[in-house]
């Protein structure tokens, strides 16, 4: 049967047949991105790095923007697959294929007409301008791919074809480690080396989706002859899609408020919590893929109306992420010191970041909740749900919080402070689905 994941697979199956290829995405990744800062690294010119650093909120920003009709429009076709209404969900997913591609050509286009002013803005001078520019302006011209990567990518999963969804991720990943050493130093390509890579990488991905969308999947399509779309249809999408996209912007502006509170305690306090971020990383990704990994299984019930099995999936989704959570949070607090080491050898800096670190973990339960909680929201459709706890976690509480104990407490309230704003977001979790799902449930 078609629909047998969906509908009738036991749930603790049919969630790890969705979820685990995203987690291995996932974690293909984090390696990638430690691959690419060691090579980058490699280079030995501080301005080279300093320059393709300060042009990370533009990839960032990229992928936010990738989101908003690959998140959203996965959350809208869940949905209408669930309702049986497979022809709808079919032209959705054209939509969103040609939007994000035209998108991407327009994103590129101001991109390059605001290139100085925008590199003005991130902070680019002198000595890193041409740098941070040749990295910029090859991701500027790769947006259309980058930005066309997380349609599919997202979408895939919607019918159930989550290792190939997977499979796309790990290949451009994979194109990509292979090409930095080669477009950096064989090349001699420098810092546009490294953005050629990262382009490369995704158009890569992009073929291969292409050719599982027209070769493997039954209910997605990129036949523009099916490209028909309603103004109801599009709200459905940005109502989920810009929320969702919120949560990396929301990311940045964490480390950066963080950053400035941690100045005036030196720089040294800075890069410590630099190296702590990137291990609570870890964590935190696959926290973050087992909880989407699951949202086609939560949003395919939900459109049909399934609350029986609904609820068995919540309850499974909940009790697993925060008993993985609590595991993987004691591990690496017991290992804080060795981890950090792996990313610096300055024993300073692992003194200061052990601390550190066991702050970030001690909210990882609370984020537990807090995800797939978003990951409910958005697969419902509750798009003012999952915008509260992504504008919230990292947004409103931090930054309340964080400027309430620095002020209290100083240097330990900062470091505290995001454990708190955990907390906080999840208690909130926890009303917005009393009100939003379980009300469902009881009419």
């Amino acid at each position: 049967m078609e629909n047998e994941l969906f509908e009738k697979t036991p749930v603790h199956k049919a969630f790890f047949s969705l979820a685990l290829p995203v987690v291995m995405g996932m974690v293909v990744s984090l390696l990638y991105n430690m691959v690419d800062t060691f090579f980058i690294a490699r280079t030995g010119n501080t301005n080279l790095v300093a320059g393709i650093s300060l042009c990370s909120p533009v990839f960032t920003c990229l992928i936010a923007l990738g989101d908003i009709l690959g998140l959203g429009g996965s959350s809208v076709i869940s949905r209408l697959f669930g309702q049986k209404k497979d022809e709808d969900g079919k032209r959705v997913s054209v939509f969103c294929f040609y939007g994000s591609l035209l998108g991407g050509c327009v994103v590129a286009v101001l991109l390059l007409a605001f290139r100085t002013p925008l590199l003005t803005l991130l902070g680019a001078d002198a000595d890193t301008l041409v740098y941070a520019s040749a990295y910029y302006m090859f991701i500027a011209l790769g947006a259309p791919f980058i930005i066309l990567t997380y349609t599919p990518n997202n979408q895939l999963r919607t019918e159930g074809l989550a290792k190939c969804s997977m499979i796309g991720s790990i290949l451009g990943t994979v194109v990509n480690i292979v090409l930095d050493p080669i477009c950096i130093f064989g090349l001699g390509f420098g810092a546009a080396g490294a953005a050629i890579a990262t382009v490369i990488g995704n158009i890569c991905t992009d073929i291969y989706y292409v050719w599982v969308l027209t070769h493997k999947s039954k209910k997605l399509s990129i036949n523009p002859r099916g490209l028909y779309i309603t103004a109801e249809d599009i709200r459905q999408i940005l109502v989920i899609g810009i929320p969702a996209s919120v949560t990396n912007f929301m990311a940045s502006l964490c480390t950066a408020l963080t950053n400035r509170k941690l100045l005036p305690y030196g720089n040294d306090r800075v890069a410590a919590m630099g190296i702590a971020m990137k291990v609570n990383m870890i964590v935190l990704l696959v926290l973050v893929g087992f909880a989407f990994g699951a949202q086609p299984l939560i949003g395919y019930n939900y459109g049909a109306r399934n609350h029986k099995r609904l609820k068995e999936i919540l309850t499974f989704c909940y009790q697993f992420e925060c008993a993985l959570a609590a595991v993987l949070v004691v591990i690496l607090a017991a290992v804080a010191r060795p981890l950090l080491g792996l990313f610096t050898t300055n024993q300073e800096l692992i003194r200061l970041g052990v601390p550190m670190l066991r702050w970030q973990l001690a909210g990882m339960v609370f984020v537990a909740v807090v995800l797939v909680s978003t990951s409910t929201f958005q697969s419902a459709g509750k798009a003012m749900g999952a915008f509260w706890l992504s504008f919230g976690r990292q947004g409103l509480f931090f930054a309340v919080i964080l400027w309430t104990l620095s002020a209290v407490i100083g240097y330990n309230g900062i470091l505290a402070a995001q454990a708190v704003s955990d907390l906080l977001t999840a208690i909130l979790a926890v009303w917005l689905f009393q009100r939003n799902i379980v009300s469902v449930w009881k009419n």
